[in-house]
């Protein structure tokens, strides 16, 4: 399987755009295109790398003529859909659609990176396939398509090259371009005839309804054209072609491979039915009705694959081998009938067969050989699973070159003639794709007749050899594919012993007890790692999500493990211990506080927020629980308990009264209702008498909050000075000089001219302060007191 073929299905072309200007591109800073992969009618495919998470990708970016033409809102919708679709399906048999964008006006889409080469590459490679090949991957595009139906999605476009096998040969389906939801799915949604003739399911031709029994026919389709060959209806008018899937049954498949196991017929009769409510209801029931198909087939069923006459490529003779046990097949005789007449085939190359075969009571024999691939195992089964006759020498010279058809076979246990082998090139077998090309195949019918071994050869010492080597080779091969394909190649998820399943309907382990089921994984011995997240909704302990998460759902055994996610039950979170502190970082912001410490469910009761002297804006004033009870600091309740705030509005506002004139006393009681904190000082004042305002820090009317202060200046009335006694009799100079100091202007009279200079009297205007007192200072107006002295 080549390696270099990416997620993309479409064709190269030889005629397609001269210039690919995306190589070496960089788009969106992120995807740098390194050549071009694959190009088809709507798109060309690059692989890239992911510079950010250093991955390579496929990037398929929209032709420019489509983004340019008159349909480009149908194929920008297509592609868009194709990335919704497939982004909404988790399934490993599902290419992953990671990103989606627009670049130089043309639509892409970022997908997964796939190893490996389309189906029909395969087929056209391979011929047709053996029962074990196609049943094996039609289970895994039946699991991809579960995943697909279970959320609503209808691929609609199901065939060869858009099933993509990867490098270790597994599954994936692409191209989600023609999918839609389930209820949506119309194939006049485009205006355009969308899919594939050749796969196309009648509903879809005739009635106009995609559905997903639709994408049902078209496995069925593909799986027949693996068992045949080719498909059921061919015709090179694709008006015709759809005309048959409409108006024709399609023919059972046992009609080109005889002798399949009629069980293996019925499940592809089951799949292309030709009316919808004939077929399973979606891809879940299919692959519930497949794996009871698998747990039944004997391992001739198994390696069947299509006879081939002396004309086929490969030189290959095959006798169809019966299985053991034939079901008859309900409402299809023509699949009974031709399963009936053919029996049982086993792989002849080099002379040498690997099983002894029986016709109309004749025996042909041939020395064992080790079994190889299909061939070993049909050998194996076929011998474990016949009884003895009689043969004649007319039967042992059977025609080497063409497939042989026998109605008995049987266990030869009595004396038989071999084949020798002839000349030529021993046969050899491709063990990995099944393909057998042997060269002594072609061996012409004319050669000549072989020599009979002596008869003392055929004792049943050397007949119970025979059949003890074929019975290992049966063993062993039995269980390579019990091992690599069969139901011991996967585990199924168990149901918990907690968890009730109803039949018919999905089952998931999703809150399930994990202790318990982790036991039962143990026990099982089934590979799993598991994560702890919070969850609202489970319990702790038990199962919030596993992958895969359905009961039965298959886990591979080489690769495959079960991721389970175990919840720890709900979030927890703790009210902060100084949300209460003002002065605290948490406290200023009581409410960005808790929403940090992990709690969702914060109700700020605006309403009842209040004013507070003290308490800045945004502090807690109270915090209560659901019920109204007090949430004290430190506590720890639930993320998502509900958690009511009152906040703090901060001091009210007032507004500064008109004090200035007023008494102490009347200021003090004014400032007091509104809140606010009086800082009083003192001052003399000519004009405002003691004890009343002389002046505030803020004039009235100035807005003010709660707490503020206010500084207040109170008269203590005009400013006096004591005019000493005993200045009668001195010198005029002496007293002038000393009433001056004291802040008085002196003026004086003389009495007969003042010729001695001395004093008389004193006077304060009228009053006579010759014997001292206490003098104002100034006047109302602040002019110095004038005193008069008299002088003789």
């Amino acid at each position: 399987m080549s390696p270099d073929i990416s997620s993309s299905k479409e064709p190269n072309r030889t005629m397609s755009e001269s210039v690919h200007p995306h190589e070496g591109q960089m788009i969106e800073g992120r995807y740098r295109i390194i050549r071009r992969i694959a190009e088809g009618g709507m798109a060309t495919v690059y692989q890239a790398m992911d510079m950010r998470l250093e991955r390579t990708v496929a990037i398929k970016i929209m032709h420019t003529q489509l983004a340019q033409g008159p349909h480009r809102a149908q194929f920008v919708e297509r592609f868009r859909r194709e990335a919704k679709s497939a982004a909404a399906i988790a399934n490993p048999h599902i290419v992953q659609v990671y990103d989606t964008g627009e670049v130089d006006g043309l639509d892409y889409l970022v997908m997964e990176f796939v190893h490996g080469v389309n189906l029909r590459r395969e087929m056209n490679e391979q011929g047709p396939f053996s029962v074990r090949e196609t049943l094996r991957i039609v289970a895994e595009t039946l699991d991809g398509l579960a995943s697909a139906h279970r959320a609503g999605v209808v691929h609609r476009d199901i065939k060869p090259e858009n099933i993509l096998l990867n490098d270790r040969g597994h599954v994936q389906i692409t191209d989600f371009g023609l999918a839609k939801a389930a209820s949506q799915a119309t194939l006049s949604s485009t205006g355009m005839l969308l899919g594939t003739a050749a796969y196309l399911a009648p509903e879809m031709i005739e009635y106009n309804q995609a559905t997903p029994q639709g994408d049902l026919y078209s496995v069925g389709i593909m799986a027949w054209e693996m068992l045949a060959g080719e498909v059921p209806f061919v015709s090179d008018n694709p008006v015709t072609l759809v005309f048959k899937h409409v108006h024709e049954d399609v023919p059972p498949i046992a009609v080109p491979c005889p002798g399949i196991d009629p069980g293996v017929a019925r499940f592809i009769a089951h799949l292309t039915a030709r009316k919808v409510e004939d077929r399973p209801a979606d891809a879940v029931a299919a692959s519930n009705e497949l794996l009871d198909l698998t747990s039944t087939l004997a391992i001739p069923s198994w390696t069947y694959r299509r006879p081939r006459t002396q004309g086929d490529d490969d030189g290959t003779i095959a006798v169809p081998v019966r299985p053991a046990a034939d079901k008859p097949i309900p409402n299809q005789p023509s699949a009974d009938r031709l399963a009936d007449d053919t029996h049982a085939s086993a792989t002849v190359g080099d002379g040498q067969a690997t099983v002894a075969l029986t016709s109309n009571g004749k025996t042909l024999t041939g020395p064992p050989a080790p079994p190889t691939g299909d061939a070993a195992s049909a050998a194996a089964a076929s011998s474990v699973t016949s009884a003895s006759h009689e043969s004649s020498d007319a039967d042992i010279h059977a025609d080497t070159g063409a497939t042989q058809i026998f109605d008995d076979i049987e266990l030869a246990t009595s004396p038989t003639k071999t084949f020798p082998a002839p000349s030529g090139d021993a046969a050899h077998t491709d063990d990995t794709t099944g393909h057998h090309n042997d060269a002594a195949s072609s061996a012409s019918p004319a050669a000549p007749r072989p020599a009979k071994r002596p008869r003392q050869l055929r004792t049943p010492l050397v007949i119970a050899i025979i059949v003890l080597l074929l019975a290992v080779a049966g063993a062993i091969g039995g269980a390579t594919w019990w091992q690599n394909f069969g139901p011991g190649s996967y585990w199924t998820v168990p149901q918990p012993g907690d968890v009730s399943c109803t039949q018919g309907k999905v089952c998931s382990v999703t809150g399930a007890k994990w202790s318990d089921y982790e036991q039962l994984l143990h026990d099982a011995q089934i590979r799993y790692t598991s994560s702890d997240e919070y969850s609202d909704t489970v319990a702790a302990g038990a199962i919030i999500s596993a992958e895969p998460s359905d009961v039965g759902t298959r886990i591979s055994k080489r690769d495959g493990t079960m991721a389970v996610v175990v919840s720890k039950g709900v979030k927890t979170a703790t009210v902060p211990s100084d949300i209460l502190d003002a002065t605290s970082s948490n406290g200023k912001d009581a409410l960005a506080a808790l929403k940090q410490a992990g709690f969702d469910n914060i109700q700020h009761d605006a309403a009842n927020d209040q004013y507070d002297e003290t308490l800045p804006a945004g502090a807690a004033i109270s915090i209560t629980d659901e019920s109204g009870n007090v949430v004290e600091p430190g506590l720890k309740l639930k993320h998502n308990a509900k958690i009511t705030v009152v906040l703090s509005k901060g001091p009210m506002p007032v507004t500064m009264p008109d004090i200035v004139g007023k008494t102490q006393a009347e200021m003090e009681t004014a400032l007091e209702e509104l809140r606010l904190t009086a800082n009083v000082t003192e001052a003399y004042d000519d004009k405002v008498k003691a004890g009343s305002v002389v002046s505030a820090s803020q004039d009235a009317g100035a807005q003010l909050h709660w707490g503020d202060s206010v500084d207040v200046v109170v008269s203590k009335g005009p400013e006096t000075a004591t005019i000493p006694s005993g200045l009668v009799g001195k010198q005029e100079s002496d007293v002038t000089k000393q009433l001056e100091k004291l802040g008085f202007k002196v003026k004086t009279e003389r009495v007969l001219g003042g010729l001695f200079g001395t004093v008389r009297s004193i006077k304060n205007g009228n009053d006579d302060v010759s014997d001292g007192g206490s003098v104002r200072l100034r006047d109302t107006d602040g002019n110095p007191t004038v005193i008069t002295l008299t002088i003789v």
